[in-house]
């Protein structure tokens, strides 16, 4: 049931980006488009309550609850990215707006959109470490809780292979082809 509810708040954040830059770009409101992009940020909170809520129910904590955090995360950390981007292709398609610039794929600059990248990760890391541990501490059950610091452990480790992976085009900038 949690897994089908993570699936929803994806589609359901895209509706709403969607229905806010149609209102925007297509319809010329503004005002309600403001709103709609606002309501993103509830599709999380509407997860992250139904999670604890499921959790609390007795519901032994599995991978699917960690996901619940971890999308959370994700999304505060690179949603507003996510949605200035949506917001340029809009503006380029529907509105005469300038044409969205193509990110660098080498040099010095590659390798500042990398770390930028892994530093937006971050973010998302310790949002939702902090949100799997607020709901460890407020479940207070070792076995019931058990997956989520799997999910941290694991976490924390696609976190140290980005960084590796990040940073390596510091030191060994990707070329022009």
């Amino acid at each position: 049931m949690l897994a089908w509810l993570i699936v929803a708040c994806e589609v359901g954040f895209w509706l709403f980006v969607l229905a806010g830059l149609i209102s925007r770009y297509v319809f010329k409101q503004k005002r309600l488009s403001n709103v709609l992009l606002i309501c993103t940020p509830i599709v999380d909170l509407v997860l992250l309550v139904a999670t604890v809520i499921d959790l609390n129910q007795g519901s032994v904590a599995s991978t699917v609850h960690g996901v619940a955090a971890v999308y959370i995360g994700v999304s505060v950390a690179f949603g507003h990215q996510m949605i200035q981007w949506a917001d340029k292709q809009f503006a380029y398609r529907f509105a005469g707006g300038a044409k969205p610039p193509r990110k660098k794929k080498f040099g010095k600059e590659y390798a500042r959109q990398e770390r930028a990248g892994w530093y937006r990760h971050l973010l998302a890391w310790a949002i939702g470490c902090v949100l799997l541990f607020g709901i460890i501490l407020y479940i207070n059950n070792e076995a019931q809780t058990e997956a989520l610091l799997g999910t941290i452990r694991i976490w924390s480790l696609v976190l140290a292979i980005d960084f590796i992976i990040a940073f390596s085009y510091t030191f060994f900038p990707k070329k022009e082809s």
